[in-house]
């Protein structure tokens, strides 16, 4: 079964290797975990995943291969969530029990009244109707009845009431259009890396000691360099008006870029890139960058991220004048082709979906500037732009 496991893996295209199907079943015979569905679930997808993008393909390999076995119960130790015990009085209180309970005056009370029913069950039963079974009214179990139960190990849906599925997939689908969390923007972050050893060395050369020493026949320690990414990024980011509603996910966008590259700068912008660019948006009017500056200061090795929504008026980004804040001797069309005249690695990220980009004008203008470089702010418009800066 477990051959059928990995093989069922790799023809979903989950790059399962048998190097770490010998690491679970070493972990299986080591008794790392107790015999329950469940943890072995989590062992297995520990072992073989590691990309989040393939979470979702891997629960529905797990259910098909391990479909209709069931886990094994404590019945001395399990807890029963309280939100389930909530959902399921009604079925183990007699009605003359439901009344006596109306005046017991806390929920609490009722919940201990309800546990104690449930106690009283100290063993699986076909057919029963408190604890796991298969043909009954339990609310654990299979091939049964029971208006708010947990189904486990049953080949497909019946009666379309169970508050808990193992065979069915219970979380969001981690696909490319869910809303990003730092965590999953860092991973979408992680394909723009070139490692380097630069600057002072600081670490440990475990290798070069380890020769040293054998060819001098005394400890000779060697260092070197810690080892980082040593991409090089520019961020541009777009603030107030029309972004207010994505300052959730610029944040996280910033936090992760933050913690991903050392070599990372930033500045603030507003609508479209004029002749000057800040960093505290507190002080944007009284310390302001000039945008030459930064395009003589930073190489052209930079890759360069524009974050905004695009949306603005044409004229802010085609003539002279345009900005709603000041008057802009040059258009911002000029600017923005000016920075793609310099750093040929540039995209654009618009965490507007990309399904409303056709209504907009300045949107459309400001991706044929960039040649199409423009992608939504999403795990898979993410994982695009990455791609580009690295080609």
């Amino acid at each position: 079964m477990f051959l059928d496991f990995l093989t069922a893996l790799r023809d979903a295209r989950i790059p399962a290797s048998l190097k770490e199907h010998l690491l679970l079943l070493e972990a299986l015979k080591a008794g790392v975990i107790s015999p329950r569905v469940e943890e072995f679930y989590y062992l297995a997808r520990a072992t073989y995943v590691k990309d989040e993008t393939l979470l979702d393909r891997f629960d529905q390999v797990f259910g098909k291969v391990f479909n209709g076995i069931e886990t094994v119960i404590d019945t001395g130790t399990a807890e029963i969530p309280e939100e389930w015990l909530r959902a399921l009085s009604e079925l183990y209180l007699s009605p003359e029990e439901m009344e006596k309970i109306k005046s017991l005056g806390s929920w609490e009370e009722i919940m201990e009244t309800l546990k104690k029913r449930l106690e009283e069950q100290k063993e699986r039963h076909q057919g029963g109707s408190k604890w796991i079974g298969t043909g009954g009214t339990s609310p654990f179990g299979a091939y049964g009845y029971n208006p708010e139960g947990v189904r486990i190990g049953q080949d497909r849906n019946r009666h379309n009431r169970a508050i808990k599925v193992w065979d069915k997939r219970e979380f969001r689908n981690l696909d490319s259009s869910v809303e990003l969390g730092t965590r999953n923007i860092k991973v979408a972050l992680r394909r723009l890396r070139r490692f380097a050893r630069e600057g002072a060395a600081d670490e440990l050369d475990l290798d070069g000691t380890i020769k040293a020493t054998a060819k001098r026949g005394f400890l000779d320690l060697k260092m070197r360099p810690e080892r980082h990414n040593a991409v090089k990024v520019l961020l541009f980011l777009d603030v107030g008006g029309s972004m207010d509603p994505y300052i959730k996910v610029m944040e996280e966008l910033f936090s992760a870029a933050t913690s991903e590259f050392k070599h990372l700068e930033f500045f603030y912008f507003h609508n479209c890139l004029y002749e000057g660019v800040w960093k505290d948006n507190r002080r944007r009017w009284a310390e302001r960058t000039p945008t030459w500056e930064v395009l003589h200061k930073y190489p052209s090795d930079y890759k360069v991220i524009f974050v905004g929504d695009a949306a603005m008026s044409p004229y802010e980004i085609a003539i002279p004048g345009g900005s709603v804040e000041h008057w802009n001797e040059e258009a911002g069309q000029v600017w923005l082709q000016r920075v793609l005249n310099v750093y040929p690695h540039t995209v654009w990220l618009n965490p507007t979906p990309e399904k409303h980009w056709h209504y907009s004008q300045s949107t459309t203008m400001i991706r044929t500037l960039f040649e199409n470089r423009m992608y939504p702010l999403t795990l898979d418009g993410l994982d695009r732009a990455m791609r580009e800066l690295t080609r």
